[in-house]
């Protein structure tokens, strides 16, 4: 791996099983202080709705929240799911985040909804939904950029502010609308790693420069289970393989504490579920984590990497962050085990 790599974090502001919320936002804010200190560029959170477990739900206040308790990492929506809102709504939101946090605000967006049909049509929001994903951009565009003569309906906040609009999917669809309309693109390796490779071929293939963006920009999203050996990476990846269990069983998304074995947890059927779901994860100790993100980036040609890290206790999650920190500053001598 480069040194030059862009190294980046998604958090899902996930719930420790017992934990309050109030707590699992404070190890978030922990979390991305250690990120900021390690060199890490950007710090996203994503959007999700009426999951048990999970906490951001509301992304934008987030964002707000983790840029307040730092200094300089770019903070954002991995993503903002944009057929559950008015364009005009997340322009003032952001361009208001933009305004306080000049220069640290990444808008993600998604098409998906975050959440299951019953919620999704508690949120309110009347109209075409994912159809309308493309026209939906172009008002934040508009929204987001100078004020013009006689316009209607501007974000005041946000106008004038330009946040930088990123693409996210796990499909061709939006990889190719990315590079139609010229913006950077992330794919979500971390929950849909088939596509990965094909993904990016295609956004690189239909890339347009743009006002935004001169040259293709494309990032992937991997989960990574980082420790000092590869028997403790083992041990504490059975946290992530608990909760994507969790997730096909439709049971609360809460992070359970590492198993000795997942022996008897799951089904062959389910095991290789999980797996496959998780089958871009890296894991191991920094030997192996050299090697493992050695191969995955002779695969695919990205210009910036971005982790989920699943471990249960906080001490051992921001330690894993020093392990892929490492990575990056000393590639060869981590990926020779020495």
């Amino acid at each position: 791996m480069s040194p030059d790599l862009p190294l980046s974090l998604l958090e899902l502001a996930s719930v420790r099983a017992g934990d309050s919320v109030g707590q699992t936002l404070a190890n978030s804010v922990a979390y991305a202080r250690h990120a900021e200190q390690l060199g890490f560029t950007r710090f996203w959170l994503a959007e999700h709705h009426n999951i048990e477990g999970v906490s951001s739900s509301a992304t934008a206040v987030l964002v707000g929240h983790i840029a307040g308790a730092t200094r300089s990492i770019r903070v954002g929506s991995g993503g903002i799911m944009l057929p559950n809102h008015p364009p005009l709504v997340i322009a003032e939101q952001f361009g208001t985040l933009e305004s306080i946090y000049p220069g640290r605000i990444d808008l993600g967006l998604g098409r998906a909804p975050g959440t299951d049909p019953v919620t999704s049509r508690a949120l309110r929001r009347a109209g075409p939904g994912a159809e309308a994903f493309p026209e939906d951009i172009a008002q934040l565009q508009a929204l987001l950029g100078p004020m013009r003569p006689g316009q209607a309906v501007r974000a005041i906040p946000g106008a004038g502010t330009e946040v930088p609009i990123w693409l996210l999917g796990s499909s061709l669809y939006s990889a190719q609308l990315a590079g139609m309309l010229g913006l950077p693109y992330a794919f979500a390796g971390h929950f849909a790693p088939r596509l990965y490779r094909e993904a990016i071929q295609v956004y690189r293939a239909h890339f347009q420069p743009s006002q935004q963006l001169d040259a293709a920009y494309a990032m992937l999203a991997v989960p990574a289970v980082a420790a000092d050996t590869d028997a403790e990476a083992r041990l504490l990846a059975t946290t992530s393989q608990q909760r994507i269990l969790a997730l096909m069983r439709g049971r609360p998304l809460f992070m359970e504490p590492p198993v000795d074995s997942m022996d008897g947890l799951w089904s062959p059927q389910e095991e290789a579920a999980v797996r496959e779901f998780l089958g871009l994860q890296l894991c191991g100790g920094p030997a192996t984590l050299g090697r493992q993100l050695q191969e995955l980036l002779a695969t695919v040609d990205v210009d910036e990497l971005m982790f989920t890290v699943d471990i249960y206790q906080p001490e051992a999650r921001r330690h894993a962050l020093d392990i892929l920190a490492g990575l990056r500053s000393a590639p060869e001598r981590l990926a020779a085990g020495a």
